[in-house]
């Protein structure tokens, strides 16, 4: 029951970290992005801070940028909700699942996957391939956000997903 208290703890976090990330001050060593612990404190202190400094945007492409990035967290919240309501159902049992709860629940958690690959697909044609005209960066600094952005999804999965229990 206490692991089921702190799963459902974390789980409901992770509605609420993606926000929070985003109002902090402290940024890390911005060329450090194989420690994870400390990519992690960074984001959790401040990511939109942290990913600046790695990407180091000149004013244009920052002002380009910034909506980009916003609009492609907003998915990532929508994600990170469905989630989160999926693995809640879970968690908050005290027996197995029945197979129809345990279908729903794979559907769901298929769901939430495809709501945030969705928003990858548009952060990668908004970043990568611009209609003409409408470049953001150039596309080796746009690889280098997305690569980042792989890596602290990554980074908290792991995180998440090494509390949460497998269906019986």
């Amino acid at each position: 029951m206490k692991n089921n208290l702190a799963a459902v703890l974390l789980a409901a976090a992770v509605l609420a970290v993606p926000s929070a990330w985003a109002q902090g001050t402290a940024v890390a060593n911005a060329g450090d992005v194989t420690d994870m612990p400390a990519l992690l404190a960074a984001v959790k202190a401040d990511k939109k801070g942290y990913v600046a400094s790695v990407l180091n945007l000149t004013p244009a492409e920052a002002k380009k940028f910034w909506p980009v990035y916003d609009a492609y967290q907003r998915d990532l919240d929508m994600a990170n909700r469905q989630r989160t309501r999926a693995l809640q159902t879970l968690i908050a049992r005290d027996k197995p699942p029945s197979d129809l709860l345990a279908k729903s629940l794979a559907n769901d958690l298929i769901g939430a996957d495809d709501t945030e690959l969705r928003g990858r697909r548009t952060l990668h044609n908004r970043l990568i391939k611009p209609l003409p005209g409408r470049t953001i960066m150039p596309p080796a600094k746009g690889a280098r956000y997305l690569q980042l952005e792989t890596k602290i999804r990554t980074a908290q999965a792991y995180a998440i997903v090494a509390t949460i229990p497998l269906v019986n």
